[in-house]
């Protein structure tokens, strides 16, 4: 075999080894935090930091890390990520008390920052671009397939080993991965080696991106708004920083002048920012209003990320060959349907009609996904890939973090800082039907964005 042939597909797996660890992460989370609420005796606003806080750490570095990588080099800064995160696991799972599990889930978060700055970076450059669409139909769909395994597997472990073992389980994936990248994987991909790196510029992103979630976090109380304010602010003061330096932390003009890459960014925010909370919501719903198990709640669940893992595997293979605006446009139309349908959750909603409904998700999801990203990576230059790699997950997980943010508001408004119990089990049914029709709102305007962003594939039909 050729040496880089054996350095591309070890590159395809490590790649997809820690695209499948992180979601797992976020989907089995959602399952144990009514086992987590339970040990340490939180109330459902707290609860909600230990997933929140892991996304926060991790939007904060993302931009940043993926400049660093490009600079000293992508392998490395993996590699660094996924030491930490393996670590941060461990002592994730060891956790004595709220605090000092949230402390090492934001430890978990900028490992996660490292990684996934770098990991689809690293997997476009060693893969030409004919293959490009198929080979991110691959990893998205192993990053569904983490998703799909999380429910099922972190509810086994939540009641076989307690809520600790889902973290646990992290540290042999993460140790396998560590030795493939020491041993086998060649190169390090550093097409802007020598530039100066923009501190300046990397520290007001973070500022700013810290003050804005952090503001959202706390809606809708009146403090919020000096934090989203502030927030704002720093980002005005960033672009106008990162337009006055000669190698700037972020290119703002592959958001000025290239409209794909805009408008498949603003996509995929607008779609994580409407579908992220809909895992840890019908997680509560099924164990506190249908009083089923971890394992039961896991194994419904599953219908959603099964199906994304089997249609991105196609979107990703149609959007070598077709437009990915319209692949991914198709993708948020299913996704806006499938959201409003669960703004009619009762009490007595039978399951099957919620799978059907997680079906179509599961659909939705996967025929914008990877179409999306080869959109915004077949967009650019190879010496912006690492940014790219950066501004795609933070959209992700500016998205994920702004989901949280309206089911976190929503529970403040109808729930207050109090425990579930079935005296508030109407009110938190009326907040979960409102931040549905919220989601809904919001991918609706996303097919806008989708569908406007222009073409990627020139000489292709429409």
């Amino acid at each position: 075999m050729n040496p880089n042939d054996s350095s591309k597909w070890t590159a395809l797996i490590v790649s997809t080894l820690s695209s499948f660890m992180t979601p797992f992460m976020s989907s089995s989370i959602n399952i144990a935090l009514p086992s987590m609420a339970q040990t340490f005796g939180i109330d459902a606003v707290t609860l909600s930091w230990i997933a929140t806080s892991y996304l926060l750490a991790a939007a904060i570095a993302l931009v940043p890390l993926g400049r660093l990588a490009d600079i000293y080099g992508r392998k490395k800064i993996y590699l660094y990520g996924i030491i930490l995160f393996t670590i941060a696991s461990l002592f994730c799972g060891l956790a004595a008390s709220t605090p000092m599990l949230i402390v090492f889930r934001v430890l978990q978060g900028l490992g996660n920052a490292m990684v996934f700055a770098t990991g689809i970076a690293i997997l476009i450059s060693v893969f030409p671009p004919q293959d490009r669409g198929k080979v991110l139909g691959i990893n998205v769909a192993v990053v569904y397939f983490g998703l799909s395994i999380g429910p099922v597997l972190g509810g086994f472990l939540t009641q076989t080993m307690t809520w600790r073992g889902i973290f646990l389980i992290n540290i042999p994936l993460g140790l396998i991965i560590i030795f493939l990248v020491l041993t086998r994987l060649k190169g390090e991909w550093a097409e802007a080696r020598g530039e100066k790196y923009d501190y300046l510029g990397a520290l007001l992103y973070s500022l700013a991106i810290l003050a804005l979630m952090y503001g959202i976090s706390l809606l809708p109380a009146l403090s919020s708004l000096w934090w989203i304010f502030s927030g704002i602010a720093g980002f005005i003061f960033f672009v106008y920083w990162e337009s006055r330096v000669a190698h700037p932390v972020f290119e703002l003009k592959l958001f000025r002048n290239n409209r794909v890459f805009a408008f498949s960014n603003l996509a995929a925010l607008i779609n994580y920012s409407a579908t992220f909370a809909l895992t840890f919501l019908l997680s509560l719903y099924f164990q506190y209003i249908k009083g089923y198990s971890p394992t039961q709640t896991g194994l419904i669940l599953i219908a959603q990320p099964v199906f994304m893992v089997l249609v991105s595997l196609l979107a990703g293979w149609l959007s070598d060959k077709k437009e990915p605006r319209l692949i991914a446009t198709i993708g948020m139309i299913l996704t806006t349907i499938g959201l409003f349908l669960f703004a009619f959750l009762q009490m007595d909603t039978p399951p099957y009609l919620i799978i059907v409904d997680l079906v179509l998700l599961g659909c939705g999801f996967g025929f914008f996904s990877s179409p999306n990203t080869n959109a915004i990576m077949g967009s650019i230059e190879k010496r912006y890939y690492g940014i790219a790699s950066g501004s795609i997950g933070t959209m992700r997980l500016l998205g994920m973090l702004i989901s949280m943010g309206i089911a976190t508001t929503v529970f403040t408004l109808y729930l207050g800082r109090v425990q579930i119990t079935p005296e508030y089990f109407p009110a938190f049914l009326s907040g979960t039907r409102v931040a549905f029709i919220i989601f809904g709102v919001l991918c609706f305007g996303g097919i806008f964005a989708s569908f406007v962003r222009g073409r990627v594939h020139p000489n292709t039909p429409q």
